[in-house]
């Protein structure tokens, strides 16, 4: 037994094989065809009031003056268009006033997105230098130009510092004399070494009378490694000798009395009684702390011990 065409396409229950259609269900079904109709028939004419509105929006902004010159009754038709929209949209249903609402809240969301995307592009593009030249320029710049200044005198980049005029290199020192105390490897190099000789010949006293007699009596007083006039040197008196001995002995003397307080490490493991201790303990760790490594892990986790 088929039940095939016993029920219509459009009816709720058609995919029920064992239903029949009557005439209620047709009813229902010419009810909901004319609803749906009745929606098409006014969404239509709200799209058709809206692209009315639209037009007569975009001709009451358009600037070109030419445009309202060669067109003036779009232009006096703008005003009535407006009154129109308005007195339209009050006449509106319901589902028309809401379609016609959704239409503006898309040209509103239409607008701030493409506001959004430029205001993006901006941001990604790269921003103009505030000064007209970027750091880095002016340093490669400035490298290239003291490179022919180099070129030009025969001389190599290690040498750049002989192109330092006098105030340039005591700005320099100055920067020099604010840096912290030397550590480590920078004890040794050529800034500290100066700075010592600076400090030991501080208290001298230079006899300026001498040194300019020796001078002029010495066509070689500043001798180069070319020089032959070995072992010909003056004299140096008896004061001399015993400013540079006390010198040797004061600084001696500072130096047995410089004491500093080490850092002390909070994370470090406390294994003495006091400084004495400490500096002894430092003392036996150095010579056999490799050796009892091993030992000291053993007793530390327990495992050393007799069971």
């Amino acid at each position: 037994m088929s039940f095939e065409g016993r029920a219509h396409p459009d009816c709720i229950n058609a995919s029920n094989p064992y239903h029949e259609c009557v005439e209620y269900c047709f009813r229902k079904i010419a009810e909901a065809k004319a609803l749906r109709d009745q929606e098409e028939a006014e969404k239509r004419e709200a799209e058709t009031k809206y692209r009315t509105s639209e037009n007569a929006q975009d001709q009451s902004e358009d600037p070109d003056p030419a445009r309202q010159e060669t067109v003036p009754e779009e232009d006096a038709a703008t005003a009535d268009d407006e009154q129109n929209i308005e007195e339209n949209y009050a006449h509106l249903t319901g589902r028309q006033k809401r379609l016609f609402e959704l239409r503006l809240k898309m040209n509103e969301a239409r607008k701030a997105n493409q506001t959004a995307m430029v205001a993006e592009k901006k941001k990604q593009e790269a921003p103009a230098e505030s000064r007209g030249i970027s750091k880095q320029k002016w340093l490669e710049d400035r490298k290239k130009k003291i490179g022919k200044l180099l070129d030009a005198n025969g001389l190599d980049m290690s040498k750049a510092y002989m192109l330092d005029t006098q105030e340039m290199a005591e700005g320099k020192y100055k920067k020099w004399e604010k840096d912290p105390a030397p550590y480590g490897w920078d004890v040794f190099n050529q800034k500290t070494l100066y700075d010592a000789y600076k400090k030991r010949t501080k208290n001298l006293q230079i006899d300026l009378d001498d040194y300019n007699k020796q001078k002029e009596a010495d066509p070689e007083f500043y001798r180069n490694v070319s020089s032959l006039q070995y072992g010909k040197d003056p004299k140096t008196s008896e004061a001399k000798i015993e400013n540079m001995v006390k010198e040797l002995k004061d600084r001696e003397a500072k130096r047995a009395s410089f004491s500093r307080r080490r850092k002390f490490h909070e994370e470090k493991d406390i294994d003495s009684i006091n400084d004495r201790n400490e500096h002894f303990n430092k003392k036996i760790e150095r010579a056999f702390g490799k050796y009892t490594l091993e030992i000291k892990n053993n007793l530390e986790r327990g495992t050393a011990l007799p069971d």
